[in-house]
């Protein structure tokens, strides 16, 4: 582990209020996992068993999953919405299941050990069959494309389920991995990236750490899936907007002055607009872009530094420059044309209440 970590870390010490954290070797908690499991099979006189092969599946909702292929027989637990399934077995309009587990899906490489009210250890048992959308249902990557974004504008509003994003996430998950073919696929593979992407930014932010300028010392959002979308599906719409996600592990938390960060990030973002000039975030990049380096002209000035305001405000002029020539239509370029209007007339675009 980095120092850096190490430092942020104890910055963070802090439980996040939905979390409770357990730092514990992984072996320890593998070995507990797989303690709890074994007493779960002996009470039901059965032993716990993932089939070797069989369609895999998803529910559309909670679900009730039982001993046996009976609605009357005892409740072994409740498959949530989007959770995966393997199909061991078909019995009239029951199926025997086995339901993974969502524990290493939503925990990333740079997050301490973990359990979390939202995880749930693999179980089996029979379902009824209704609502199951397998592998060989057809039409099955519209009918989850459809599921999750119901889900996902259910996770907007603020009467909708507690876990609506979460669903939405594994539903997304489940099109792409049981339908890679889809012309869906990829659009679901981003969606489910970035719902994980901005449910760890959200919990990053609420840290003391989040506040740090050095963007090591904060909580860092697991890049791997983002990263995924974007070697799948390399120079598409979706690696464009899982490339521009990737910038926020890079931003300062807060600038405290520094005109290093502005600089710094102007420069991730003008780098992204270079790599993707027509994708759908690049006018929005260049604004920030443009932003920046404004701020950037406002601080060289308050420190009497005149000639370095001037190379800032003038590449910030040439920013919004190329954001009007290829997104003049866009409220990006209005907004940048603002902004330089306000450094022509040397009025102040960045201050103490403005950051």
């Amino acid at each position: 582990m980095k120092p850096s970590c190490f430092l942020r870390r104890i910055l963070d010490r802090v439980p996040h209020p939905r979390r409770v954290l357990v730092f514990a070797p992984r072996a320890v908690l593998a070995l507990l996992l797989a303690g709890a499991l074994a007493s779960f099979a002996a009470q039901n006189g059965s032993k716990l068993e993932k089939p070797m092969a069989g369609p895999r599946g998803t529910v559309l909702s909670v679900t009730p999953l039982y001993v046996e292929p009976d609605s009357g027989a005892q409740r072994v637990d409740r498959v949530q919405i989007g959770r995966e399934l393997v199909v061991a077995e078909k019995s009239g309009s029951w199926m025997r299941v086995y339901a993974n587990t969502d524990i290493e899906e939503d925990r990333g490489p740079d997050e301490p050990e973990m359990q979390t009210e939202e995880t749930t250890p693999p179980v089996s048992g029979w379902i009824e069959a209704k609502g199951v959308v397998e592998e060989t249902t057809p039409n099955g990557d519209q009918i989850l494309m459809g599921a999750a974004a119901n889900e996902e504008s259910l996770a907007s509003d603020p009467r909708g389920p507690a876990n609506a994003a979460r669903s939405a996430r594994l539903l997304y998950r489940r099109l792409y991995e049981m339908f890679p073919s889809s012309p869906l696929a990829a659009e679901a593979a981003w969606r489910a990236a970035d719902i994980k992407w901005q449910l760890e930014k959200s919990d990053a932010a609420s840290l003391p750490s989040a506040k740090e300028k050095d963007p090591d010392m904060r909580l860092q959002m697991d890049e791997d899936d983002l990263k995924k979308v974007i070697k799948q599906y390399p120079r598409t719409r979706w690696a464009a907007l899982a490339a521009f996600d990737l910038i926020d592990n890079r931003l300062c938390g807060n600038w405290q002055g520094s005109e290093d960060c502005p600089e710094k990030e102007a420069g991730y973002y003008e780098k992204y607009a270079d790599e993707y000039p027509d994708g759908p975030r690049t006018a929005q990049a260049l604004y920030q872009a443009v932003y920046r380096m404004a701020v950037l002209a406002n601080m060289f000035q308050s420190n009497n530094e005149d000639k370095k305001a001037d190379q800032a405000h003038n590449q910030a002029r040439g920013l919004a420059d190329r954001l009007k020539q290829h997104f003049a239509d866009s409220d990006w370029n209005l907004r940048a044309q603002a902004l330089v209007f306000k450094l022509d007339q040397n009025l102040p675009v960045f201050g103490a209440d403005m950051e």
